[in-house]
């Protein structure tokens, strides 16, 4: 159960993290007139920060599945 949540919160996570990426850059954009580059590069930042944020959430539950597997096999 715990790991179902785990894993949902990863999806918020993920839209998260590339919907304020998105919505700083445009709004940077919008105040500096730079259209697109700082909507693409907000995009950039928002899938890095994703990435790394979906790698450390899911690592203990990695972990856990190795050393399950380790004493059961």
């Amino acid at each position: 159960m715990v790991a179902a949540l785990r894993l949902v919160g990863v999806g918020f996570f993920i839209g998260g993290a590339i919907v304020a990426g998105v919505m700083g850059g445009l709004f940077l954009d919008n105040r500096l007139g730079t259209r697109p580059f700082l909507t693409l590069a907000g995009l950039f930042i928002g899938l890095l920060v994703a990435f790394i944020g979906v790698y450390q959430m899911l690592l203990p539950l990695l972990k856990n599945s190795n050393n399950n597997k380790k004493e059961n096999g």
